[in-house]
């Protein structure tokens, strides 16, 4: 199996260990980070990208020939950064690893999550939405 560059989104912890393992595999060519921090330096390239800025995202994957992506925040998965990528044509062939826009909402919005978990009667905590009014 040949190895491949890889393009980690994120700038936290969680980042930072993703970074520490991905750049121990062998399969792994080459590691870069956006943006990345002080701790994923040790590990990969960090690129001065933020992660809600999905043109510039695509730009670094072709011009660095990344094989997979790896969405590490919340924030961009909501906005559609998968999406974005796989209905991109220059950019449909690179391998993802992140929910849709769609699924993303289960994370980003607790009241959609219980909504949907009692839509379709899976157990949860009681909750209740409140408003300023």
């Amino acid at each position: 199996m040949k190895s491949v560059n890889i393009l980690l989104t994120g700038s936290g912890g969680r980042e930072h260990t993703l970074a520490w393992k991905l750049a121990q595999s062998a399969l792994c060519h080459q590691l870069y980070i956006a943006p990345g921090n002080g701790g994923t330096r040790e590990h990969g390239i960090n690129l001065d990208i933020s992660v809600n800025d999905f043109a510039a995202l695509k730009h670094a994957a072709i011009s660095h020939n990344i094989s997979l992506v790896i969405v590490g925040p919340e924030e961009p998965l909501v906005k559609g950064f998968v999406d974005f990528f796989k209905n991109d044509p220059s950019t449909a062939h690179i391998k993802i690893i992140g929910p849709s826009k769609q699924a993303a909402q289960l994370e980003g919005s607790k009241a959609f999550s219980k909504h949907f978990l009692n839509k379709y009667n899976i157990p949860t905590a009681a909750y209740q939405e409140f408003t300023v009014d």
